[in-house]
C-alpha cells in the first residue's frame, strides 16, 4: 500500500490551508493508502481543543477531519520542539492517535514515503 506523509506546518491563522492538508490526508486514507500526518511549526496548534472548530472555505471542519483520520488508522506525529516552543505539553496529544517526534523522525518518514505533501 502506498505511503503518504502529509506535513502540516500551517496553523489556525490560515484555516483554508490547514484544513486542506487534513482533507488531502483523509482522502488518501479513504483511498486505502497508509497515511502519516506530521504537525510542526504552527501546525501543532491544530490538535489543541481551542482550535477544533476552525473550518476552511470548501475544505471542511478541522475536528471532523482529525476524527475521521484517527478512525481511518492514520498516524499523527507532532514536533515536540514546536509544541514545547508554543507552550504545549503531553496534554496536547490527549484524544488523538499521536506522539511527539523529533526532526529525525520527519526525515525518516519522508525518506520512507512514496508521496510527501506539505501544507
Amino acid at each position: 500500500m502506498p505511503r503518504f506523509l502529509v506535513h502540516i506546518h500551517t496553523g489556525p491563522a490560515d484555516p483554508n490551508k490547514a484544513t486542506l492538508g487534513c482533507l488531502v490526508a483523509l482522502t488518501a486514507a479513504h483511498k486505502g493508502h497508509d497515511v502519516t500526518l506530521f504537525l510542526a511549526g504552527d501546525g501543532v496548534h491544530l490538535l489543541a481543543p481551542a482550535h477544533a472548530g476552525i473550518e476552511g472555505q470548501g475544505t471542511g471542519r478541522l475536528s471532523d477531519h482529525l476524527t475521521a483520520l484517527a478512525e481511518a488508522g492514520a498516524r499523527f506525529r507532532v514536533s515536540g520542539l514546536s509544541a514545547k516552543a508554543r507552550g504545549y505539553d503531553e496534554g496536547l496529544l490527549e484524544g488523538h492517535p499521536a506522539e511527539f517526534a523529533m526532526p529525525e523522525t520527519l526525515i525518516d518518514l519522508a525518506h520512507a514515503a512514496d508521496t510527501v505533501l506539505c501544507y
